[in-house]
């Protein structure tokens, strides 16, 4: 089974930047789709935004212009780059794969806190 492990959540002012990286322990060539998706309290859990093994890329309407979703495949590593953070992209962020073979795979979360 896939193993994904985020890391780079935090406290950051609103306006500001962070960038969240998603470690798979499956080469990312073998998996069909990446993403990151997020829950805030009392919400359900959204994919923000995602990224084929072709390429492709796809972004909810609230991030778009703000989030970037990039990979290294030689680290089979995903980022979410987070740019002019909002409150309201307050969230445990959550890495997930969707392998080849099917299982989708869901990592441990990181908090992401915007709040002056």
């Amino acid at each position: 089974q896939v193993q994904l492990v985020e890391s780079g959540g935090g406290l950051v002012q609103p306006g500001g930047s962070l960038r969240l990286s998603c470690v798979s322990s499956r080469s990312l060539s073998m998996i069909n789709t990446m993403g990151w998706g997020r829950q805030a309290p009392g919400k359900q859990r959204e994919l923000v935004a995602t990224i084929t093994v072709g390429g492709d890329i796809n972004y909810i309407e609230a991030v778009k212009g703000r989030f970037t979703i990039s990979r290294d495949t030689a680290k089979n590593t995903v980022y979410l780059q987070m740019n002019t953070l909002k409150p309201e992209d307050t969230a445990v962020y959550y890495c997930n794969a969707d392998p080849m073979g099917g299982g989708t795979v869901w990592g441990q979360g990181t908090q992401v806190t915007v709040s002056s």
